[in-house]
């Protein structure tokens, strides 16, 4: 695995796994559901990627897709390659809605997750940092939805 898998916490945050790329839950979420694809090679420019993983995006992106559609009922799905600080092919796959979401749902101890940049870009620098059981608990409630 490559250094940005590893920076995005795996293998705690691991939701799921293709044979080119990775999805891992994002520590920081600026929305409910937001997620990290990675590849799982060693390019640093998105085509320098093997051919099987960029074939493999059409059925890695539809999972997504249909996994946060269930969990969040999202309006819009944001895939950012930002590519910045963290060198290796990802995407920050951020999931937009209007308003908040609360998770866990119907739990006395619910957090609230905002799409504070919603309807204009995602504000990444504003989100809701989760770690240990927490963040536990949402990456467990996520791999359901890719079950």
């Amino acid at each position: 695995m490559n250094d940005t898998i590893k920076k995005f916490g795996f293998p705690q945050t691991l939701v799921a796994e293709f044979a080119h790329w990775v999805v891992l839950a994002r520590p920081a979420q600026p929305t409910l559901g937001a997620l990290v694809l990675v590849a799982k090679s060693e390019a640093t420019a998105f085509g320098d990627l093997p051919a099987q993983a960029h074939a493999e995006l059409k059925q890695v992106t539809a999972a997504i897709e249909s996994a946060l559609g269930a969990a969040v009922d999202y309006a819009r799905l944001n895939y950012l390659m930002l590519m910045m600080v963290d060198p290796h092919v990802h995407f920050h796959v951020i999931p937009r809605y209007e308003g908040a979401r609360e998770w866990p749902k119907d739990a006395a101890n619910a957090r609230e997750f905002i799409d504070v940049g919603w309807p204009k870009v995602p504000d990444l620098g504003h989100a809701v940092a989760l770690e240990g059981e927490e963040l536990d608990a949402l990456v467990d409630w996520l791999k359901g939805y890719f079950a």
